[in-house]
């Protein structure tokens, strides 16, 4: 396949969520097929609700600012489905992804017609299965993966248990993995297994519960990333600087290359699990931990385009704790007036988050995301009704998001902030039409 067809036949697949099946026999055939490459090195797998992405590239940094071959396998993606799959910190190339989806299809095509798997991959396992197989070719030393949802039947969770690492868990993707924080969590943690290590951020207390009776199931001592820090201060653009205590007790201090008070959490899971590492014999110096944090690039997640006026902020928060961290956000660092563009999807709680969010704005404009999951304005309008009254707040519902985009650069002044938030797929338009108003765009066959 050329890599235009790579992509016709990974859409042919169908949608990634909607079209999700979950279940690990069908990788676990797939991999084996192609030789099993997810044991030709080590695995680092992180689970949670919000910030596994985040730390997975903080981690990911630190590794290669040790020396290290890494890999980095994420999801989903803004504007490339090559952005999902990195050696050293570089995108797989459009021909090499091409090819190995030529052979990853014809490896599963074959296993149907023998009858040996039930269906075709899905859309997340044929990525899986390509990450794993391009790593393998690349010779990675060290993988990173992040978890694409829960944890326990998620394509990644086939990899040899290693290094497990768990973020903040919260509510999210309900009809999937439960209603309350205990029953996500018991998906996530299944992630540790007998023989891993364990890092593990600060908690619900349900959630620790589960997490913690789930390590002592597999004989797992975890590590408890939940320490309380010393903040020095921060950029006026929201990045903070702290001191911590390293394992050998000496204080280190810290700045952060990503923005938000949250990320604080997210840098102490990467940090002990570095440390972990080191414990297992892998060179890791003090000074690799804060080049890595010091210099992690992690797209879409308050990230600001620029320079330009009004300030453009992207981030992809998609349910309530991600809401509230963009809140805390805005409410020390943003610039006035506030313009926020809002689009998400129809199985999110779109009241909660607009409560979060709404009241931050002084222009607000709606928008529909362009995926089949999204909630189309008439949801976003009849859902945030009662708030916007309350607000005395009136909205504009602008489609499709080009135009949405274009009204809020219209409605913002220079010296204002332009807030994109509610879905990665919403901050993925939002680079594209950027790039477009630019004269840039992807030129690849």
């Amino acid at each position: 396949m050329t890599y235009q067809e790579a992509l016709a036949y990974l859409e042919w697949l169908g949608h990634e969520m909607l079209r999700a099946r979950f279940g690990l026999e069908k990788i676990r055939r797939l991999l084996a097929e192609l030789g099993d490459p997810q044991t030709a090195y080590p695995s680092i797998i992180i689970a949670g609700t919000n910030g596994k992405g985040s730390t997975a590239a903080m981690v990911e940094a630190i590794l290669r600012h040790a020396g290290m071959r890494t890999g980095l396998y994420t999801s989903p993606h803004l504007v490339r489905v090559e952005e999902r799959i990195r050696v050293l910190g570089r995108e797989i190339a459009s021909g090499e992804f091409a090819a190995l989806a030529t052979r990853v299809r014809a490896v599963s095509e074959a296993l149907l017609a023998r009858g040996e798997i039930e269906a075709r991959p899905t859309y997340f396992e044929f990525l899986t299965a390509i990450g794993f197989d391009y790593f393998r070719e690349r010779g990675i030393e060290i993988a990173v993966l992040e978890v694409g949802l829960g944890g326990r039947l998620d394509a990644t969770n086939v990899a040899p248990p290693f290094l497990s690492l768990i973020t903040s868990i919260d509510i999210d993707h309900e009809q999937y993995l439960g209603s309350t924080i205990a029953s996500i969590a018991r998906e996530k943690a299944m992630i540790i297994k007998p023989g891993a290590r364990a890092v593990i951020a600060r908690q619900h207390p349900e959630a620790r519960a589960v997490l913690f009776a789930r390590c002592r199931e597999c004989e797992v001592s975890p590590v408890w990333a939940d320490e309380a820090v010393e903040i020095l201060g921060c950029e006026p653009d929201g990045r903070f600087a702290f001191a911590y205590r390293a394992a050998s007790g000496a204080r280190r201090s810290i700045r952060l290359a990503l923005r938000g008070r949250h990320q604080i959490e997210n840098a102490l899971v990467a940090i002990r699990a570095a440390e972990a590492l080191r414990e297992l014999g892998y060179a890791i110096s003090d000074e690799a931990i804060r080049l890595g944090l010091e210099s992690v690039e992690w797209p879409g997640r308050l990230e600001i385009l620029g320079p330009s006026s009004p300030v453009l902020l992207l981030d992809g928060a998609h349910n309530m704790a991600g809401a509230r961290a963009v809140r805390a956000y805005l409410e020390e660092f943003a610039r006035r007036p506030l313009t926020l563009v809002f689009g998400t999807m129809r199985d999110k709680r779109i009241t909660e988050m607009a409560a979060e969010l709404f009241p931050l704005a002084d222009v607000l404009i709606m928008t529909r995301v362009p995926d089949e999951r999204a909630a189309p304005l008439e949801l976003l309008l009849e859902q945030t009704d009662d708030l916007r009254r309350r607000l005395g707040r009136p909205a504009e519902a602008v489609e499709p998001v080009e135009a949405a985009f274009d009204r809020a650069w219209e409605r913002t002044p220079p010296e204002g902030m332009i807030c994109v938030t509610g879905s990665l797929y919403l901050v993925g338009e939002a680079k594209k039409w950027l790039a477009r108003s630019r004269g840039e765009g992807d030129r690849r066959d």
